[in-house]
């Protein structure tokens, strides 16, 4: 597998306002001072009860690969804000910090830190913009194929959304994304080829349209793909020519002794549940009852819910433009705060207090452990103090009814968070992307709750802190007041 970033640089994919401050910081603190960011978001898309983290890979491919060329520092130069001494720096850049992060295909939720980066100052400020951008594109579609997966009930789901993706980066990320959340494979062909995602596809208007009639296009794809046969019936009219030519042709390659791997009809236009109930009833009467019946069209979780349920008779899902933008809440809001910096040696808390409740931040650096039942169902996730361990935490405490404790006695503690990076070099290697969303998949299956899976109201996951954590927030709140 090649990487995009063996052919460019994107080091300088950053908001100027970071190079600024880093300027600033270089020149005002006279000696290097480690500093801790948290990665976190406040929202589930959607109202769901879950997101899904994803681009981690890519933001450890940066970082490793995260330099400033010559063109660089010349246009920077040009802007007259920066220091000779700063631009001297930035040409001999390295990222030397540490980073801490869930696994690829982890179910996350709103509060708690993704990824932690311990870094120098300059270092840290300087990475903002790139991390934020691969937490909130990918894990938003992840999200987002998740749900639209989760709505096939057991159906093939396949991206059909490069066409209508926001640009090249955004289609070949939103297909590895749409696989980490759960869907069969994806229609473009740089996504498998960059990550191993398999690939595939139908036919398109086009090619009925090319030829002289449909049974004539019809007959010619069958002969060309005999083994990959998913004729689209709808360029004309679906029940009065479409299936029909599609059924003489599928009896023709019968005739001549073809034994198809995969045939069918594709509908991508009209009353997907009517349409496919009735193709359905005339492939069966036919004698193809093994003939599939994939659909596209601007389809998402809750017009796939719908379909099926008014009895739609389909094998496969095309899902394009409203998976690969994620159309229904296109933004998903992870934001990288400063969470420590270290005074003397020791890594001292930092916090933001803010007039709405939600963007009070978690201070300090912190573990993160989910907690599990004897059935291996997920309970909670708590966030304590970076020294204490589970054999010390005794109970919970609910951050917004803090009157309430909650036992932890019998319960599993599983900490989210490993070193993924340790002085600027990763500490594992490429994680096979079938491997991270076989991950997802059992969480579903396994873990999450099915209440916290409903589309609509999803109960809450619970979201706590140990005691000793909730008196240190509480003691800086104090103390800012």
């Amino acid at each position: 597998m090649h990487s995009i970033y063996e052919a460019r640089n994107i080091s300088m994919m950053m908001d100027l306002y970071e190079l600024t401050m880093a300027n600033g910081y270089f020149l005002e603190e006279q000696e290097k001072k480690k500093v801790a960011f948290d990665v976190f978001y406040r929202r589930n898309p959607d109202e769901g009860g879950f997101a899904i983290f994803a681009g981690l890979e890519q933001i450890l491919e940066y970082l490793e690969g995260m330099r400033f060329e010559p063109e660089d520092i010349e246009y920077l130069r040009s802007l007259g804000h920066f220091d000779e001494s700063f631009l001297a720096y930035l040409a001999d850049f390295r990222f030397h910090g540490d980073v801490y992060a869930f696994p690829e295909g982890t179910v996350m939720y709103p509060g708690e830190p993704i990824i932690t980066v311990v870094a120098d100052l300059v270092e840290a400020q300087l990475i903002e913009t790139e991390l934020l951008a691969q937490v909130n594109h990918q894990s938003l579609i992840a999200t987002k194929a998740n749900r639209i997966v989760r709505s096939a009930k057991g159906r093939s789901v396949s991206d059909f959304g490069a066409r209508r993706a926001h640009n090249n980066d955004a289609a070949i990320y939103g297909a590895r994304a749409c696989y980490i959340g759960g869907v069969n494979g994806t229609a473009t062909v740089s996504s498998g080829q960059e990550f191993g995602i398999p690939v595939g596809g139908t036919m398109a208007h086009s090619w009925v349209m090319f030829y002289k009639d449909e049974l004539q296009a019809f007959r010619r794809f069958a002969a060309r793909y005999p083994h990959n046969c998913i004729l689209l019936v709808d360029t004309y009219d679906v029940l009065k020519v479409g299936v029909p030519h599609a059924i003489q042709v599928f009896k023709e390659m019968r005739e001549q002794g073809v034994q198809s791997r995969y045939f069918g009809i594709r509908l991508d236009s009209g009353d997907l549940a009517y349409l496919s109930r009735k193709a359905r009833a005339m492939l069966d009467e036919a004698g193809f009852p093994d003939a599939k019946i994939v659909v596209s069209n601007s389809l998402d979780e809750f017009t796939i819910f719908s379909i099926l349920e008014q009895g739609g008779c389909i094998d496969a899902f095309g899902v394009g433009e409203r998976m690969i933008t994620a159309k229904s809440e296109p933004v998903f809001g992870a934001v990288y705060k400063l969470c420590a910096v270290e005074e003397n040696g020791v890594m001292m808390p930092r916090i933001k207090i803010s007039e709405n409740i939600e963007k009070v931040t978690n201070p300090g650096l912190k573990r993160i452990y989910r907690l599990y039942d004897d059935k291996h169902h997920s309970i909670a996730d708590v966030i304590a103090l970076r020294d204490e361990t589970p054999e010390t935490i005794e109970y919970m405490v609910d951050p917004e009814k803090p009157w309430k404790k909650y036992p932890t006695a019998g319960m599993t503690f599983v900490e989210l968070q490993n070193l993924v990076m340790q002085g600027g070099r990763r500490l594992q290697p490429v994680e096979d992307i079938k491997v991270i969303r076989q991950r997802v998949k059992d969480q579903m299956d396994n873990e999450v709750w099915v209440e916290e899976q409903r589309f609509r109201n999803p109960h809450k996951h619970y979201m706590d802190m140990t005691p000793a954590y909730y008196d240190e927030k509480m003691r800086l709140l104090q103390e800012e007041m």
